[in-house]
């Protein structure tokens, strides 16, 4: 039997993503975006196209001789950014950052070469000053082949097995993203392996609270509707061969998944089976984080980084607002 193409190849070579491609597009700011620990060729090139596209203004934060080693295999001048030079690993790359988006100096934070954890741990290090109210966590943005918009999925990334009121932060992080990006009223699709409400599946009963929770304003403007089974969820078809009754059923903006295990599978199923590209960032922080992984394509580190300013560029509008 021949051997098929890797999924990878197959995106990047023939699906198209013209929605996210506009997402990067809509994006034009100087807000300072701080590049943490870029000591890799594609971090270092990332840099160069968010200041090239006109993004964001992209900060470097490392050591010094990290930093040109990776300007010098990017082929890109080190000294065409600010920089901010650090003595030690990726561990100090990170707590200057934090220190950094804590006093207002940086608007938003990407992730460089360093590991996730690296990172991370000073994002939610109470010492740092980064953390808010809400609960910390994390959204995809999709743009998948067979759907007819942009489509977040949280959380597949940060909570693993979150209970009841750490799914109403996820929820009210996610919804403000979409907000962020345009979307006045969410749609929201709360999924489980059922349609139903039963005693012995926690995550049903979590997708009926978190909807009387939304029904009483005690979550941001969204309509918010569940349990559905992930087809139902997704085709109003299913929905209406099962007597779903729901404006989501279709056509939802957001699913939320039920734990980290589920959302994960999800979400690389989406991009390796289904054709999808997306960008993803961290919510619920001082600033958000775009977090791509070091094998992320330069689309992928694009579209997390204009994630991460629509975001920040919503909190600067409210900030406004509530003056």
């Amino acid at each position: 039997m021949d051997r098929l193409p890797e999924p990878t190849a197959l995106n990047a070579a023939a699906v198209a993503h013209p929605r996210l491609d506009a997402l990067i597009a809509s994006v034009r700011s100087d807000l300072p975006l701080g590049i943490v620990h870029p000591g890799d060729q594609a971090s270092m090139l990332a840099a160069a196209q968010i200041a090239r596209r006109g993004l964001a203004r992209p900060v470097l934060i490392g050591p010094r001789d990290v930093l040109q080693r990776a300007a010098e295999a990017a082929a890109v001048v080190r000294d065409d950014f600010e920089v901010i030079c650090t003595t030690g690993g990726p561990r100090e790359s990170a707590q200057r950052a934090a220190e950094l988006a804590r006093d207002g100096q940086l608007a938003g934070l990407m992730k460089g070469s360093l590991h996730t954890d690296e990172l991370m741990s000073s994002i939610v290090n109470k010492d740092n000053g980064l953390r808010t109210a809400t609960r910390v966590s994390h959204a995809f943005v999709f743009d998948l082949p067979r759907y007819h918009k942009l489509l977040a999925v949280a959380d597949c990334v940060v909570n693993v097995t979150p209970g009841l009121m750490e799914k109403r932060d996820i929820l009210d992080n996610a919804i403000r993203l979409l907000h962020s990006l345009g979307v006045r009223r969410p749609k929201v699709a709360i999924v489980a392996a059922v349609e139903t409400v039963s005693p012995t599946m926690p995550a049903t009963l979590d997708a009926a609270a978190l909807v009387q929770m939304s029904a009483r304003g005690q979550l941001p403007l969204a309509i918010v509707d569940g349990p559905f089974g992930f087809d139902n969820a997704i085709s109003a078809d299913s929905a209406r061969q099962k007597g779903i009754v729901s404006e989501v059923a279709g056509d939802p903006d957001l699913l939320l998944v039920p734990d980290l295990h589920c959302g994960n599978m999800l979400y690389k199923s989406f991009n390796y089976i289904g054709g999808g590209e997306c960008g993803g960032v961290v919510l619920g922080a001082k600033v958000p984080l775009a977090l791509n992984s070091r094998a992320d394509s330069m689309h992928i580190r694009l579209a997390s980084a204009a994630l991460a300013i629509r975001v920040a560029l919503g909190q600067a509008a409210a900030l406004l607002a509530d003056r």
